[in-house]
């Protein structure tokens, strides 16, 4: 890099909560790895030689970003939300907006609807997407007899407006009227929102990281469930997710490359590039799917900007198609620095280079020299 040449200002936004208006106590485990995760995005900056500054939201975001100008920053954005509350992570990213940065992951709209699983369902139907039969129910007294005899069970039961699988363990599988009633009583006493439930799919279970304009796919991942008989156990629970001290925690292993046949990995790559732009997902984001026994891909949902961090499955994913951790921080910077926005962005980028490795195609090798294997994005072992 030029020592004459001024580096990229980062700003690498997060949140940080120390308790939650909704919700149980646990999942607060679900909020504290983004400190960790922000850290590591910021090392990685450092060493690709950008200017970083570390803020954390904890009430105000406009205040917080004050001493930071659209015009000199761009925003690498890890913010989930303040507290719990609802659509936080999509208000943060339309505050970003309206206010003139640049910043990394998906616009407002699409995280909006993707948080809202009714209604990113609905997408998915109409444009095509196998998607498994939902029913929303705002209150426990809308389980009424005539509704339940006609229902598929089990179900699965979720919070309509949570992800980070936030109110999902073993009960949230429902087999009976009466267990769905009192899960729809628990999420809404306990979320304070609708639920949302949702025919079970017996099968496997997969994690499709995409990135890219147009998106390219990294290899595919497999959640292994084989620690548990039941099929109906077979779900990613909060505690598979969060609490170190379970059982499911070591138990739901993730194979990537996952071990995949030809004509099922191009089902499933159609699938997840059609989900990616039913949600409008941008830079980066993970597709969630269902493998039923005929292997029919179900989209379950979209996460549009997914954990980055070092030991998630976003980043196991890029290392599989030979990325070094720098390397995805920086080209996920990259895809961010490529957005049309109101100042000068080509002034800024003669000013700024962004990775001295580059290859001048947005391809980045790691640090030891190792070339990246090629075309090992759309590559889908099979």
């Amino acid at each position: 890099m030029d020592s004459n040449q001024e580096p990229l200002h980062v700003v690498v936004l997060y949140n940080v909560t120390e308790h939650l208006v909704k919700g149980d106590p646990q999942d607060l485990l679900a909020e504290q790895p983004v400190i960790a995760c922000a850290q590591s995005v910021a090392d990685a900056l450092r060493t690709a030689g950008c200017r970083v500054v570390q803020v954390p939201v904890r009430t105000d975001l406009e205040l917080s970003l004050a001493p930071y100008p659209p015009t000199e920053w761009i925003i690498f954005n890890l913010g989930e939300g303040l507290e719990g509350r609802l659509f936080e992570e999509a208000r943060i990213a339309w505050a970003l907006e309206a206010m003139g940065y640049r910043f990394t992951g998906a616009r407002g709209d699409a995280i909006a609807i993707s948080v809202q699983k009714a209604r990113a369902k609905a997408l998915f139907k109409a444009t095509g997407l196998a998607t498994p039969p939902w029913w929303v129910f705002r209150d426990p007294n809308d389980v009424d007899p005539n509704l339940a005899e006609s229902l598929p069970f089990p179900l699965i039961v979720k919070p309509i407006a949570e992800d980070a699988s936030l109110g999902v363990g073993p009960e949230a599988v429902v087999s009976t009227a009466r267990a769905l009633r009192d899960r729809v009583s628990y999420v809404v006493e306990h979320y304070r929102q609708a639920a949302m439930a949702e025919a079970f799919v017996v099968g496997r279970e997969f994690n499709i990281a995409l990135w890219g304009d147009p998106p390219e796919l990294l290899p595919l991942a497999e959640v292994d469930f084989s620690a548990f008989a039941d099929p109906f156990t077979h779900i990613v629970s909060f505690a598979a997710k969060w609490d170190a001290n379970s059982f499911e925690y070591y138990h739901t292993p993730v194979r990537c490359p996952a071990l995949v046949g030809s004509e099922l990995s191009a089902r499933i790559a159609s699938t997840a590039h059609q989900a990616w732009t039913t949600i409008g997902c941008r830079d980066y984001a993970r597709v969630d799917l269902r493998v039923s026994a005929e292997e029919t891909p179900y989209v379950i949902e979209v996460n549009c900007n997914p954990d980055l961090s070092p030991d998630a499955g976003f980043y196991r994913a890029a290392w599989a198609a030979g990325y070094a951790y720098t390397d995805m921080v920086i080209h996920i910077l990259e895809l961010a620095l490529r957005q049309a926005e109101a100042y000068d962005r080509e002034g800024l980028k003669r000013r700024w280079p962004v990775h001295p490795t580059s290859d001048g195609r947005h391809r980045h090798f790691q640090r030891n020299g190792n070339k990246l294997r090629r075309r090992a994005m759309e590559r889908i072992s099979g």
